[in-house]
């Protein structure tokens, strides 16, 4: 094989990793987060690393409001039954765009924020800090459970045109794997990752 050829295919190979990286960019990725116990409650803080697509931050831009869940789940598998599921939260972040001030609206249970740019937004819209999680009430000490977490772009909130703009799109479908961890009741420290 000539060297010009090997050339070209190394540069071919070169091209698809940046491309292929640059397509795998886009989503959310948990960075971190913590589940701490506090008396008779467990807190979550964590934090999300969000990446748009240029198409999604251009309907921002535009107006369209988008909603992101957060869900966090306790699971107890059961060889004779369905998992038991004794807790589950969610909590809903609104980020909008205000043309008029030209900046970006982050809204989150009674919590509002504004912020300049849409990476200053995202950071926002992925910052959970001491979110009520679980009742230790809800579980039976005895037992060991698995504890998940994940955030997703909340397609059925979009207007009706961009819901079936999504469903063609796999740019709009934006969301984390699940985190799954062994949860104790008892566990006398924060579980952290």
């Amino acid at each position: 094989m000539s060297r010009r050829i090997k050339q070209f295919i190394l540069l071919c190979f070169i091209a698809l990793g940046v491309l292929s990286g640059t397509a795998n960019a886009e989503g959310i990725k948990i960075k971190s987060f913590e589940l701490e116990r506090v008396e008779n409650d467990w807190f979550l803080s964590a934090a999300f690393q969000i990446e748009l697509s240029p198409g999604l931050e251009d309907a921002v831009h535009k107006g369209v409001v988008l909603y992101f869940q957060t869900e966090f789940d306790v699971t107890r598998g059961r060889w004779y039954w369905f998992d038991e599921k004794p807790a589950f939260a969610q909590r809903q972040t609104r980020l909008s765009y205000q043309p008029l001030t030209q900046q970006y609206r982050i809204a989150s249970e009674g919590f509002t924020f504004s912020a300049k740019t849409i990476s200053e937004a995202l950071q926002a819209v992925g910052s959970i800090g001491g979110w009520r999680v679980v009742d230790n009430g809800q579980l039976d000490t005895s037992k060991s459970y698995v504890a998940g977490l994940r955030m997703t772009l909340d397609l059925s909130k979009l207007p009706k045109p961009f819901q079936v703009n999504a469903l063609n799109n796999r740019d709009w479908n934006v969301s984390s794997d699940w985190l799954r961890f062994p949860f104790s009741p008892l566990g006398p420290t924060p579980i952290k990752q």
